[in-house]
C-alpha cells in the first residue's frame, strides 16, 4: 500500500515512474497502460504541488520523456519538444480555457483541433528544402538520431516543394497503419512467430531498428502538425495558417484538423472524433486542441513541462492491464472450444470487462499467459475484449503453462483435435448443452433468420424446458405452451409468433448464413444463393460445380460438401421445409443478380436512409464489394453525414463520391445510372 508519509511517497512516484518512462521510452516494452501511468503523474504532481519544498528538478515532473537509448546517437533539438497537459473530461476542457481567458483578459478568438495520432513523436530537419535529420523526441531537449530510418518512410519528403526556409524543423507523429498492422502480425503467425501487442509499440519499435531495412519493410507512415524552429523570421501568425503552410510544402497534415471559434466547437469535436475514431485507418487516442493565433500563445507561455496555450483531450483507454484469475473454455456453435480468460474487472474502451478472449490453445501457449499472470487487455471500439500478452516482470513464481482440458466441461465428452487443425473441438455434437445453446442462438441471431425478440434468454428457457432440440423447433412452438410460462402475455407471444412467421420467407442466403456451414458467412451465402437459387440444389453440387464459382475454393468447396453428405444436416434442411421455411429464391428475387459485379464501394459517415449492414447486404446482394479503405481500385466512395479521412482520400485519389440519393440510382440501375464508369 502507497505509504502517508508525502516525502517517500514521492520518492516511490518519482522511482515507479522512471522505471515506466525507462520501459516505454527505451525498451518500446511497457508494463501498463497510458491511463495507470497518467494517474501515477497526476498523484505526483498533486503531492509536489501540496509540497513545494519538496519539488526536485530531476523529478520526472520537471521533464518530458525519458533519456534517449545509448545505440542511437544523441540530437539536441533546436526548440525543446514538450509534452502537453491532458483532460480527460468536458470540464477539465473548460477549466483550461478559464485559465487562458485569466491569462488573455478574454477568451481565445479560435482554436485548432487535431486528431492526437497514438504514434512516435519526431522532429524533422531540412537544410535548404533537403531532408537532413530525424529525431526522436526523447526528454525534450535530446532525443536519438533516426535519420536513416525515418528516411525510409514514403510519406516523408526527402526535399521540399517551393520555397523553404534556410532551416527547417517540423514536429510529427509517426504511426502503423491499422491495416498495415494487421497484415504484419499475418505475416508474423504464417510464419508461427509472436504476434505485435499494438500499433503504437510496434511503430516505435520499428523506427528504432539497428537496421533501416527493416524500418522500410514496416508501411509506416506520419502526420505532421507543428512547425518547430525556422531561421529567419516568421511571417505566419497561426497554427491553422502553418498547417496549410506544411502541406504546400509537401508535408503531411491530417485532414481530420480543424479550426474552430469556441470551446462549445472544441467540445463538438472531440464527440465526433470519439464516435468515428475507429472509421479511420490509425489509431488515435483523444484529441488535441491548441489556440490559433500565435501572438496569444506567446502571451500565455510554457509551464516547466507544457504550454499553456495546448491541451490533450484523452480519450477512455483501450489498453489497460489485470490480473488473469482462470482460463476456461466455451464451446461454440459448430463444436469449437475456445479458451478466454476470466479476468479481475477493468474499466477498459468504456466498459468493464471481466471476460476476453483468447482464440484457441496455440494462441494460448504463443502468447504464454498462465492464471495468476498480470495481463495487457484490449477493447477497441466494439470488438470482443482480448488478451495481448503477460507482463512477465510481473509473473508470480510457480506458474504454470496451460493446456486444453481432456473433457468437455458441460457434457463431459472428449475434447479431440485433429492433424493440421488449429482447433480443438468438443465430440458430443448437439448432446453438448453449450454447442446447442450457441447455434441456437445463431440461427435466430440478426446476422442468421433474424427473428426479432428471440434472443439468449429466450433461447436458454426453451432449451431448458426441452422446447428447443434444433432449429427446426423454432418454427414449431406451441403458443398455448408459451402463455403458460412465467412473465409471458398475450402479447410477448402473439409478437414473438409473428416474428417467426416472418423469418419463414427469408431468403436462401439468409437460411445459408443462419444454418452455420464451416465456412458460410454472409457475403458467401449470398454468392451461393445467386448461383444456386436454391438450398437443394446447392446442396446436390458437386465439388466441381462449386469450386466454379467466383471465390469459392477447393477448401471451401469441401466444406460445404461434407455438410451436404451429413445425414443429420440433410434430415434438419427436410425438416425446415416440413414447417414452411423457404428453400428456394424466385428467379425474381430483389437483389439476385450480377448488376454491381466488378463494382468496390467504401462507406464513410452516417447514412440516414440505411445502415452500413444494410449497404453492405444490399450491394453483395448484387455482386458487388465493400471494403473498409479507400484506393485507386475503388469504384466509388458513399458518404454520409460526418465523414472520416476516407472522403479525404477519395478527393486525393480522384475517386467519384456518391451521396445516398446515388447509393440509391446505384442499386437501382447500376454503374451508369449513378454516373459512375462501368467496371473494368
Amino acid at each position: 500500500m502507497p505509504t502517508s508519509d508525502p516525502a517517500t511517497r514521492i520518492a516511490e512516484l518519482r522511482a515507479e515512474i522512471r522505471h515506466h518512462l525507462h520501459r516505454y521510452h527505451v525498451l518500446d516494452d511497457p508494463e501498463i497502460s497510458d491511463a495507470e501511468y497518467d494517474a501515477l503523474f497526476k498523484e505526483l504532481e498533486r503531492l509536489e504541488r501540496d509540497h513545494p519544498e519538496l519539488i526536485d528538478p530531476l523529478s520526472p515532473t520537471q521533464r518530458v520523456g525519458a533519456p534517449p537509448d545509448s545505440i542511437f546517437a544523441p540530437v539536441q533539438h533546436r526548440e525543446r519538444m514538450f509534452s502537453l497537459d491532458n483532460a480527460d473530461s468536458k470540464e477539465q476542457l473548460l477549466a483550461w480555457e478559464s485559465r487562458l481567458e485569466r491569462i488573455l483578459g478574454t477568451a481565445p478568438d479560435a482554436y485548432v483541433c487535431e486528431p492526437k495520432i497514438d504514434g512516435l513523436a519526431v522532429s524533422l530537419t531540412y537544410e535548404n528544402g533537403r531532408y537532413s535529420r530525424a529525431a526522436t523526441r526523447g526528454d525534450g531537449v535530446v532525443g536519438e538520431d533516426v535519420t536513416a530510418n525515418v528516411r525510409t518512410i514514403g510519406a516523408v519528403p526527402l526535399e521540399l516543394r517551393g520555397q523553404a526556409p534556410s532551416v527547417l524543423e517540423v514536429r510529427g507523429e509517426i504511426y502503423m497503419p491499422v491495416s498495415a498492422f494487421e497484415e504484419l502480425n499475418r505475416r508474423q503467425a504464417d510464419a508461427g512467430e509472436p504476434e505485435y501487442v499494438n500499433p503504437r509499440n510496434t511503430a516505435a519499435g520499428s523506427v528504432r531498428q539497428k537496421d533501416p531495412a527493416v524500418t522500410a519493410g514496416r508501411n509506416l507512415s506520419i502526420w505532421v502538425y507543428q512547425v518547430g524552429y525556422r531561421a529567419g523570421q516568421s511571417d505566419l501568425g497561426s497554427q491553422w495558417e502553418s498547417l496549410q503552410w506544411l502541406a504546400e510544402l509537401g508535408f503531411r497534415t491530417n485532414p481530420a484538423s480543424r479550426r474552430v471559434g469556441s470551446v462549445d466547437e472544441v467540445v463538438a469535436y472531440v464527440d465526433e472524433l470519439l464516435e468515428t475514431r475507429h472509421d479511420r485507418d490509425y489509431e488515435i487516442d483523444g484529441a488535441v486542441v491548441k489556440v490559433d493565433a500565435f501572438a496569444a500563445q506567446r502571451e500565455t507561455g510554457f509551464t516547466a513541462k507544457s504550454p499553456r496555450w495546448a491541451i490533450a483531450y484523452k480519450f477512455p483507454p483501450e489498453e489497460k492491464t489485470t490480473r488473469l484469475v482462470d482460463i476456461r473454455i466455451n464451446i461454440g456453435r459448430t463444436g469449437v472450444a475456445t479458451p478466454y480468460a476470466v479476468l479481475d474487472p477493468v474499466f477498459v474502451g468504456g466498459v468493464t470487462v471481466t471476460n476476453a478472449t483468447l482464440h484457441n490453445e496455440d494462441e494460448v501457449r504463443r502468447k504464454d499467459v498462465r492464471i495468476g499472470d498480470t495481463v495487457v487487455v484490449r477493447r477497441a471500439g466494439d470488438v470482443i475484449p482480448q488478451v495481448m500478452g503477460p507482463v512477465e516482470s510481473m509473473r508470480p513464481r510457480g506458474t504454470k503453462p496451460w493446456s486444453m482440458p481432456a473433457e468437455c466441461p458441460f457434457c463431459g465428452h472428449p475434447i479431440v483435435r485433429s492433424g493440421g487443425e488449429v482447433a480443438a473441438r468438443c465430440t458430443g455434437g448437439f448432446d453438448c448443452p453449450s454447442r446447442l445453446r450457441e447455434y441456437l442462438s445463431h440461427f435466430v441471431s440478426r446476422d442468421g433468420m433474424d427473428v426479432e425478440g428471440f434472443g439468449y434468454k429466450t433461447v436458454d428457457l426453451l432449451i431448458d424446458l426441452g422446447m428447443l432440440r434444433d432449429p427446426s423447433d423454432v418454427f414449431g412452438l406451441d403458443p398455448d405452451r408459451l402463455l403458460q410460462l412465467d412473465g409471458w402475455g398475450e402479447t410477448s407471444v402473439a409478437n414473438l409468433v409473428a416474428a417467426v412467421d416472418a423469418a419463414r420467407d427469408r431468403p436462401v442466403a439468409r437460411l445459408l448464413t443462419a444454418l452455420g456451414i464451416p465456412g458460410v458467412g454472409g457475403t458467401v451465402a449470398r454468392t451461393l444463393a445467386r448461383r444456386f437459387r436454391s438450398l437443394p440444389r446447392l446442396l446436390d453440387a458437386t465439388e466441381e460445380e462449386l469450386t466454379d464459382v467466383d471465390g469459392i475454393g477447393p477448401e471451401l468447396a469441401l466444406s460445404i460438401r461434407s455438410w451436404a453428405r451429413d445425414p443429420e444436416n440433410r434430415a434438419l434442411v427436410d425438416r425446415l421445409g416440413a414447417a414452411g421455411v423457404r428453400l428456394a429464391d424466385p428467379q425474381d428475387e430483389e437483389g439476385g443478380s450480377d448488376l454491381l459485379a466488378g463494382v468496390t464501394v467504401v462507406v464513410t459517415g452516417t447514412l440516414a436512409g440505411r445502415s452500413r449492414d444494410d449497404v453492405k447486404a444490399a450491394i453483395e446482394n448484387r455482386g458487388g464489394k465493400v471494403t473498409g479503405s479507400v484506393s485507386k481500385r475503388t469504384t466509388a466512395v458513399v458518404v454520409g453525414e460526418s465523414p472520416g479521412s476516407k472522403l479525404a482520400k477519395a478527393e486525393e485519389l480522384g475517386v467519384p463520391i456518391l451521396d445516398e440519393a446515388a447509393l440509391e440510382r446505384l442499386l437501382e440501375g447500376g454503374p451508369d445510372a449513378a454516373g459512375l464508369a462501368a467496371p473494368l
